[in-house]
């Protein structure tokens, strides 16, 4: 599985999850990612997740090149990785 995909399924776990709290704004802010935000992702460069959370929804974000080469970063919930390796 690519990191396009990934990326993908994340975002569609987050459709549900409703939108973040503003980020503070910087030269690389973040997005945050709301219900009918256009996504314009071309390559991933990175996702990375809040850790400590054992499972259940966390922070993440997505680093990301547009169609146009620009450099973007979007934030959304998504379930914890972690909630993956637990089972039976």
């Amino acid at each position: 599985m690519n990191l396009k995909s990934i990326a993908t399924a994340c975002l569609i776990t987050a459709l549900g999850a409703g939108a973040l709290p503003a980020m503070a704004q910087d030269k690389a802010a973040s997005e945050t990612y709301a219900y009918g935000t256009h996504l314009d992702i071309d390559k991933v460069i990175s996702l990375t997740e809040d850790s400590g959370q054992a499972c259940g929804l966390v922070n993440a974000q997505i680093t990301y090149l547009d169609s146009m080469g620009e450099q973007r970063a979007l934030t959304y919930l998504k379930h914890a990785a972690s909630c993956n390796n637990e089972g039976g």
